[in-house]
């Protein structure tokens, strides 16, 4: 039997902390509660951006956004990739002998799964036939127990899609034909959003695509367990980024950048047994993890930092804060934050609208607590929470003299890592892959 470590990352669109183990009493999740009950979960992971690409991209590469080239989303006219010589996790580990393939959502490059490395890809990305193909993949892998894999299931669901039969103009929402809402447990409604019938019909929405995922996670579990390879195995669960709520997904507050993050590797003490962990983690720090665990070099330009030492039980210095940002989604939005335990500070670049709307719909059905009236708040340039008294982000305490001391503080830490890591955004305005396609039409006619 192989001593190195396989490893199935199983990640999802839009998701958040949305799980039971995460204290949300009223969403289903049993398969996923008994893998946290199994392995060690994480109660302050966080992205580095509230974004699909960007923070994937993180993911991959243990980069932030705007170093590794993903400032924004890659698909469609968004054009957004990673820069020619990032290494992704997939490239690393295939030169270090494994085998590496990719089933469903690659979400953190345009030019394809063979550029990040994958040798093989299964372009399913809805949760039933990605897990089926996941599956087929691990059984494959099962037959050849001396060849060490990575093996990244990305699952569609929970994203928000355009309602079954209804007219396209209309709503998104979190149904498709493979499931149904769920309140059967009651709707829990979180705080920055209110308790209007539109929020409680879309969070029960949300529910059944969550439970929906916990299920198919559960088949391909099981699968990892049939097929005997559980005890060699780190299996990691984890989500770009916060649910498609408004003030959630594409903010920079905490709904917005929570992440699930549960793993399991029952050949290792202290990577299994029910554990969980409470220091700040950030999704730029799994990828040296990884390579730790895995003996492999962690290349200079990482930007995280590996918590192996955290699960061995060894000495640990955890994070002082964590950073995240926003520079494009649906459009030209830069945002820079710094969060610790206690605080957040936000740095708005625009007078864009207070928050992006995440509910890809012309008339969204849900409503927030602040601001009261969405069509005519636009961001001011600070903004700074107290986090052990406003843990929804809803007062705005920025410029108060009893948190002078405070914001002076995290001004001066995020302002360093801006410089420290050359933050283009400190150049001026962020010229987006759709700017320079549009100046090249123009160059043409002349």
């Amino acid at each position: 039997m192989n001593p190195s470590p396989n490893l199935l990352i199983i990640h999802c669109h839009d998701l958040g902390q949305y799980l039971h183990s995460y204290g949300v009493t009223s969403v289903q999740t049993p398969n996923l509660d008994r893998f946290a009950a199994q392995g060690v979960r994480f109660a302050q992971s966080f992205c580095t951006a509230p974004s699909c690409s960007p923070s994937r991209a993180s993911i991959f590469t243990g980069r932030y956004p705007h170093n590794n080239g993903v400032l924004g989303l890659c698909h469609a006219e968004f054009g957004w990739d990673l820069h020619p010589a990032e290494q992704h996790l997939a490239q690393l580990l295939a030169a270090n002998g494994y085998s590496t393939a990719a089933v469903g959502v690659v979400h953190e490059t345009r030019s394809g799964a063979a550029r990040c490395g994958y040798q093989t890809y299964d372009p399913p990305a809805a949760a039933i036939p990605a897990v089926n193909a996941a599956i087929l993949r691990l059984q494959a892998y099962a037959a050849q127990p001396e060849q060490p894999f990575f093996l990244a299931v990305g699952l569609l669901e929970p994203h928000r899609l355009p309602a079954p039969n209804a007219d396209p103009a209309g709503e998104h929402g979190f149904l498709t034909a493979d499931f149904q809402a769920d309140d059967s447990q009651g709707v829990q409604i979180p705080g920055y959003l209110r308790d209007t019938p539109g929020v409680r019909q879309e969070l029960a929405e949300l529910q059944g695509a969550v439970r929906h995922v916990d299920h198919q996670v559960g088949r391909l579990l099981a699968a990892v367990d049939e097929l005997q390879l559980a005890h060699n195995t780190l299996v990691i669960f984890t989500t770009d980024h916060g649910v498609a709520m408004p003030r959630a997904k594409c903010s920079l507050y905490d709904p917005g950048l929570q992440t699930a993050l549960l793993l399991r590797l029952p050949s290792r003490p202290g990577w299994h047994g029910g554990v969980t962990h409470a220091p700040l983690l950030s999704n730029i720090d799994y990828l040296p993890t990884l390579l730790e665990l895995l003996g492999i070099p962690i290349p200079s330009q990482v930007q995280g930092r590996s918590f192996c030492s955290l699960l061995d039980g060894q000495d640990y210095t955890p994070r002082s804060e964590i950073f995240a940002e926003m520079t494009y989604h649906d459009y030209y939005d830069p945002r820079r934050a710094i969060r610790t335990e206690t605080h957040k500070l936000i740095v708005n670049f625009t007078s864009a609208p207070d928050f992006m709307d995440a509910s890809q719909s012309w008339r969204p059905r849900s409503d927030t607590v602040t601001p009261a009236n969405h069509a005519l708040a636009y961001h001011v340039p600070l903004e700074l929470y107290d986090l052990e008294v406003d843990p929804w982000e809803q007062k705005n305490a920025a410029n108060q003299a009893a948190y002078a001391a405070v914001q002076a503080d995290l001004l001066a830490r995020l302002a360093q890592h801006l410089q420290a890591t050359d933050d283009p955004i400190l150049q001026g305005a962020v010229t987006s892959p759709m700017h320079r396609q549009a100046l090249r039409c123009l160059e043409a006619k002349q």
